[in-house]
């Protein structure tokens, strides 16, 4: 009987050292990264809305942002602003995108800014920034055209104005 008692408490513990061995499994992975090309935007051209006239007014002029020379578009105000026939440089700010092959980007724009007249009291705000882009998908390796609309007050100053830089900036997808 001490004999079948022995055997027992053997098979016993045999029984339990083969359950635990099924009880652990083990699989491997392996971990990867790719490095893309850095996204880039280079400036092409500056925005420019070329020579207006204004009334005792005002108005708005907008830019839309559109390859070539855009057709500039009066708005408010009725005849406050308008537009002479010699219409100096008329050309929406344009950026080339560089980056990755086939990735696409959004675009974020600026807020309001303001231009400044050589004489520093004569400002007028440039603002509603819209792109060329506004579908939210550019494709990398293209042009980005960027318009806006210029307030232009009444009566404003004859003057030359220029804004500060203003940021343009993309982002992958």
């Amino acid at each position: 009987m001490k004999n079948y008692t022995k055997v027992f408490a053997i098979a016993i513990a045999m029984f339990g050292f083969a359950t635990s061995s099924f009880a652990q499994a083990d699989a491997t992975a392996v971990a990867s990264a790719t490095i893309v090309t850095p996204i880039s935007i280079v400036k092409v051209n500056d925005m420019s809305f070329g020579n207006l006239a204004v009334s005792a007014t005002g108005g708005t002029v907008v830019l839309p942002a559109i390859t070539g020379t855009p057709v500039r578009d009066v708005t408010g105000g009725g005849a406050g602003v308008t537009l002479p026939a010699t219409t100096g440089t008329v050309t929406a700010a344009s950026f080339t995108i560089g980056g990755q092959a086939d990735y696409s980007y959004v675009v974020t724009l600026p807020g309001d800014i303001t231009l400044t007249g050589v004489t520093p009291t004569n400002t007028m705000t440039l603002g509603d920034f819209k792109s060329s882009n506004e579908v939210g998908n550019g494709l990398v390796g293209t042009t980005l055209y960027v318009g806006g609309t210029l307030t232009v007050g009444a009566g404003q100053a004859e003057d030359v104005y220029t804004s500060d830089v203003f940021t343009v900036t993309v982002n992958y997808n």
